[in-house]
């Protein structure tokens, strides 16, 4: 049995959801507007302000189906509602970030600055030259876009050197020690 699947969403005040033929749910809020078709397998009611995501039978598929739709639902509705947010934070001795438009630069260690070109469904801001945040309402989009930022220069555990996120945990290393053994 999906526990995930099985809760039921309430919709908060000012956002409005919307399920048309063949499963494609619009969801209008406050931040944006999102539209995403789903399976046809899953049927998707709402009553009195409240949806409830139901599946015709228990197998594998389905109840994959079935919680995977309730969330993405309830994802859809947050970020309409409020907006998701990522934040990276630099760390290394001259490394620097900075927005110029719809351009992100990077300058984290290599010969030659790393630049982004920000999705239009997206907002970049840097606030100091060692933090940047993303924001946007699609969930997926926020983290992709976060993600390939930080694949330019994962944390290492050594010096600690890198992009990470601003709540992640870098296990640290001890390394070498330099003592001669006569």
């Amino acid at each position: 049995m999906s526990r995930i699947g099985n809760k039921a969403i309430t919709i908060p005040a000012g956002v409005e959801v919307e399920v048309k033929a063949g499963n494609e749910v619009t969801v209008k809020g406050p931040k944006g507007t999102l539209t995403r078709k789903f399976s046809d397998i899953i049927s998707i009611e709402i009553e009195n302000g409240v949806i409830t995501v139901k599946r015709p039978n228990d197998e594998k598929r389905t109840k994959q189906l079935h919680g995977t739709t309730r969330a993405l639902l309830a994802n859809m509705i947050y970020g309409c509602n409020t907006l998701f947010t990522k934040t990276l934070k630099i760390v290394g001795i001259g490394y620097r970030a900075a927005l110029s438009g719809k351009k992100l630069t990077l300058n984290v260690g290599f010969s030659h600055p790393i630049e982004f070109t920000v999705p239009d469904n997206l907002e970049v801001t840097v606030p100091d030259n060692t933090t940047i945040t993303i924001t946007g309402i699609d969930k997926q989009v926020v983290g992709q876009f976060a993600a390939e930022v930080r694949s330019k220069k994962k944390p290492e555990p050594y010096g600690g050197k890198g992009i990470r996120y601003s709540d992640e945990v870098v296990r640290r290393k001890e390394g070498k020690t330099a003592a001669a053994k006569k």
